[in-house]
């Protein structure tokens, strides 16, 4: 009997230490590096449960065993927390790590950023081409000159309609932040007006030391009722923002009629021409102040400058002899 209950208790003592080994090797596993070697993008889709988030964590190679993995998420608790998202896991991040980042939550937030004097068809080209966002454009119109070019912020399955809902408020809150600091005795009734010749500028120079300056060129001739005569409106004109014309404005171009070319009508187009970017509404409102009434391409990337006719048509020289060179 005595060497029964001996053999019973060496027995026991060994599946103890057994399970004891086991536990620490266990524990060691859940907090060792797992097996990615570069950062992992993992989608949880909603009403995915344990076993499909540890297949899928397993098949991207982010932990070794999906059976393990299980089993730690009820020994860490996070098992009825684990939630939908798209998750950058770093490489070797450990599992319980891992679980962690999932229960929490902390998805991986993507960006979009919108350039600056895109037109509203750019603009929905864009976000219909931006991964991980769903639903389609708005259903109502989107105005040329109603988005705020900028970075955006966004998470796999934000919606593109609250997307461009939030571009829309961000350009309205701009021009309720700048409208009131505008320059005094400015030629412009409105912040749609404003937002009309910051369309101008942002399509005439990608200078950002220019901006001012052609601003205020705009600015000289509509308080002397001089026509603004600006290209890009004759080109919004012909192709309305759904395509870039291909081709370089003829003569023709410049005298076809129609709301938006500004060598045919007075004052500003019925509407912009473009998304102006914040840089370009500010140089509208705070102009710089010269007496310039002229400015041509200088062949470099920026603009000649003139008060004068005379001066301007030798600007004009100027530039078409360095393109013939």
């Amino acid at each position: 009997m005595k060497r029964l209950v001996a053999m019973l208790l060496a027995v026991l003592l060994a599946a103890c230490i057994a399970v004891g080994g086991a536990f620490l090797w266990f524990r060691s596993w859940l907090d060792a590096p797992g097996p990615a070697t570069h950062e992992t993008v993992i989608l949880v889709p909603r009403g995915t449960g344990l076993s499909g988030i540890a297949g899928r964590l397993v098949r991207e190679n982010v932990v070794s065993d999906a059976r393990l993995l299980k089993l730690a998420a009820w020994y860490t608790e996070t098992a009825g927390r684990l939630k939908a998202g798209e998750y950058l896991v770093p490489p070797g991040e450990s599992p319980r790590a891992v679980l962690e980042r999932i229960a929490a939550g902390r998805v991986m937030v993507r960006r979009l950023t919108i350039t600056e004097g895109l037109s509203t068809a750019g603009i929905r080209q864009m976000v219909a081409a931006a991964e991980a966002l769903q639903g389609d454009w708005p259903d109502e119109p989107v105005p040329e000159g109603s988005l705020l070019p900028e970075t955006y912020h966004y998470v796999y399955g934000d919606n593109r309609a609250e997307l461009v809902a939030r571009m829309r408020k961000a350009q309205s809150d701009l021009l309720a932040e700048l409208w009131p600091k505008r320059a005094e005795g400015l030629p412009l009734r409105t912040p749609a007006e404003a937002v009309i010749l910051a369309s101008i500028v942002e399509a005439e120079t990608p200078i950002p030391a220019e901006r001012a300056r052609v601003a205020g060129v705009y600015i000289n001739r509509l308080r002397r009722g001089m026509r603004l005569q600006a290209d890009p409106t004759v080109a919004y004109g012909m192709t309305k923002g759904e395509a870039e014309l291909s081709r370089p404005l003829t003569r023709a171009d410049l005298q076809q009629a129609t709301p938006w070319n500004t060598y045919v009508i007075d004052g500003l187009p019925p509407t912009p021409i473009n998304h102006p970017g914040r840089a370009s509404i500010e140089a509208v409102l705070q102009p710089e102040t010269h007496d310039f009434l002229y400015f041509v391409a200088d062949g470099k990337g920026g603009h000649l400058f003139a008060v004068t006719y005379e001066q301007h048509l030798r600007n004009v020289a100027a530039y078409r002899a360095s393109q013939r060179r």
